[in-house]
């Protein structure tokens, strides 16, 4: 299943927003390069969350020990990429 990478970005920024109640805020708007820890506060609980998101959405599994190397919605997007075309 090719994807196009920044379908993913803007996709991964639509369920932060969603999931993580985020405001003021849209996938448009969404920097791709925030650091997700430091500048939006999210948690491995909230990372989880993504990460069970995109399982369903794009059959791909983000293993926890990764967790911590994924600190922006660009770096998960790159993720995600690189597991679709495994």
């Amino acid at each position: 299943m090719a994807v196009e990478n920044g379908k993913i970005i803007f996709r991964i920024a639509e369920i932060m927003i969603n999931e993580l109640k985020l405001e003021d805020v849209t996938p448009d708007t969404f920097d791709p390069d925030i650091d997700l820890v430091d500048e939006v506060g999210i948690d491995s609980m909230d990372l989880a969350t993504v990460a069970l998101v995109l399982r369903d959405e794009y059959a791909v599994r983000i293993d926890e020990d990764d967790y911590p190397k994924l600190t922006t919605v660009r770096l998960i997007g790159e993720y995600v990429q690189k597991k679709l075309a495994a």
